[in-house]
C-alpha cells in the first residue's frame, strides 16, 4: 500500500509497504545541477560528498560503522534536477538510518579541513571522468543540445569552481536548498508510515520551510555539429533531438518509440548495425525528460573509419521512422518488454523507494504499476508515428569525440 502525507514541517512524506524484512529510506532534494550558477557549478555534487562527512556530533567514521554494526548500506547521487541520499537496512534498524540521513540533512558539519580532502577526490572524479571519451561525448552533446544553460552543463560542476570554493559559499547553498518544501522522503519495505511522519516532524520542527529553485526553460536553439579532436581508437558518437518535457502526455509513446528505434537488443538499430553489421559493440537510444525540456539521442562507439557508415545508418532510421512510424510488430513488442521492465525493476525496497521518491517529486503524484501499465497500453500506431513525424524531423545535434577535424564530419554531410 502507498500512502502520502503533506507533513506540517513541508516534508511530503511518501511509503509502500511490502512484505519483507528490509526497509530503504531515501532524503529526495529537488535541486541538481541546472539549479547552479555558473558561479556554483559543482556545489551539488559536492554537497552530495560533504554531508556524509559528519555532523557536530557524529564523524564520517561513526557514520561508517553505525551502518557497518548493523549491515546497511548508505550512499547518494547527484543529477540535473535534483540530489538523493538513500540508507537501506534491516527493518527493526531503520530509526538508525532515519536518524542519521535527519542529522545530515540538518545539521551538516562542514568542516574546513573535510572541505579541502574531498575537494581533491572530487577533482581526481573529475579528472577520471574526462579520461572517458564515451563520457566526455555525453557532456559534449548536453553542451549543444541545450547551449548556454545550466541544462548543457556535466553534474560534476567545473574544476575551477570546485578548486575554488570555500565553505561559506557551500553552506549558502545548503541552507538555501536543503529546506523541507523543497524535499520528498520516500521509504519502502516494512516501514510504518505514521512512526515516520512523526520522527520526521520531530527533526524538522522550527525549520524555515524553503521552496523549491525557480527555473528558466532552456532557448530553442541548438548547435548543430559538437567534435573533441582527441586520438582514441574508437570514435564515440551522439546523435539526438529535442523533446517533451518529463512530464508529457506523449511521454509514453515516445518510451515506446525509443525502445523500438535502440531502446533493446530487438530494435531496429541494434539489429542492423550490431548483430547484422557488426559495426559497433554498443548502440543504444535513449530519452531524457527535465521539468521543461528533453531529448532523444542515440549514442555508439566504432572504428573510426566507420564512424561515417554509421551515422548515415542512424540517419536512415531516423528518416525512416520520421517518415513511418513504427511497424504493429514493433509496438506489440515494446508494450510487453516496457510492462515486463517496470514489473522487473520492482522486486526489491530500495527499486521500490526509488520510484515511489522519484515520481513524488518530478511528477508532484505517484501512479500505481497498473495505471503505468494501462497508460502505457493506451498508446496507439497514430500516436507513435504523430511523435516521430515531428521529433525526428526536427533538427539534430551531433556530437563526436575521436580522431577526425569538425570540417571532416561537415564534409560527409554532419
Amino acid at each position: 500500500m502507498i500512502e502520502i502525507t503533506q507533513l506540517e514541517c513541508g516534508i511530503r512524506l511518501v511509503t509502500e509497504t511490502m512484505p519483507v524484512r528490509s526497509a530503504c529510506l531515501g532524503f529526495w532534494v529537488g535541486t541538481g545541477s541546472r539549479d547552479e550558477t555558473e558561479e556554483q557549478a559543482g556545489i551539488s555534487h559536492f554537497l552530495e560528498h560533504l554531508l556524509f562527512k559528519g555532523t557536530p556530533t557524529r564523524s564520517a567514521r561513526a557514520i561508517a560503522e553505525a551502518m557497518d554494526a548493523v549491515g546497511g548500506d548508505m550512499n547518494a547521487f547527484t543529477t540535473k534536477e535534483y540530489t538523493a541520499f538513500y540508507v537501506r537496512t534491516l527493518a527493526e534498524d531503520l530509526p538508525l538510518g532515519l536518524d542519521i540521513l535527519g542529522e545530515i540533512m540538518t545539521v551538516p558539519a562542514l568542516r574546513p579541513e573535510e572541505v579541502d580532502a574531498e575537494r581533491q577526490v572530487i577533482l581526481e572524479e573529475v579528472l577520471m571522468h574526462l579520461d572517458e571519451p564515451a563520457d566526455v561525448v555525453q557532456e559534449r552533446f548536453a553542451e549543444a543540445i541545450f547551449p548556454d544553460h545550466p541544462l548543457g552543463r556535466e553534474v560534476l560542476g567545473l574544476p575551477e569552481v570546485i578548486t575554488s570554493v570555500g565553505v561559506p559559499a557551500i553552506r549558502s547553498f545548503f541552507e538555501e536548498h536543503y529546506r523541507p518544501a523543497n524535499i520528498v522522503v520516500a521509504a519502502a519495505g516494512d516501514v510504518d508510515h505514521r512512526v515516520l511522519a512523526e520522527r520526521l516532524e520531530e527533526r524538522f520542527a522550527g525549520s524555515p520551510i524553503g521552496a523549491p529553485p525557480k527555473r528558466e526553460a532552456p532557448g530553442p536553439r541548438v548547435r548543430r555539429l559538437d567534435v573533441t579532436t582527441r586520438d582514441t581508437e574508437q570514435a564515440h558518437l551522439v546523435l539526438g533531438v529535442r523533446g517533451p518535457e518529463r512530464s508529457s502526455p506523449e511521454r509514453y509513446a515516445l518510451s515506446l518509440l525509443n525502445h523500438s528505434l535502440g531502446g533493446g537488443i530487438s530494435s531496429r538499430l541494434f539489429q542492423k548495425i550490431r548483430e547484422e553489421r557488426g559495426l559497433a559493440y554498443s548502440v543504444v537510444s535513449e530519452r531524457v525528460g527535465y521539468a521543461d525540456a528533453g531529448a532523444l539521442a542515440v549514442s555508439v562507439g566504432t572504428a573510426p573509419e566507420r564512424a561515417t557508415e554509421v551515422l548515415e545508418l542512424v540517419v536512415a532510421e531516423l528518416d525512416d521512422m520520421a517518415s513511418n512510424g513504427t511497424t504493429e510488430a514493433e509496438l506489440t513488442l515494446a508494450k510487453a518488454h516496457l510492462r515486463a521492465d517496470t514489473l522487473l525493476s520492482l522486486e526489491d525496497s530500495g527499486a521500490r523507494m526509488s520510484r515511489i521518491g522519484a515520481s513524488l517529486l518530478l511528477h508532484g503524484e505517484v501512479l500505481s504499476v497498473e495505471e503505468i501499465t494501462s497508460r502505457v497500453d493506451a498508446v496507439t500506431d497514430e500516436d507513435v508515428a504523430s511523435i516521430a513525424a515531428r521529433l525526428l524531423s526536427a533538427e539534430r545535434v551531433l556530437a563526436a569525440v575521436g580522431p577526425f577535424t569538425p570540417e571532416e564530419l561537415a564534409a560527409a554531410g554532419f
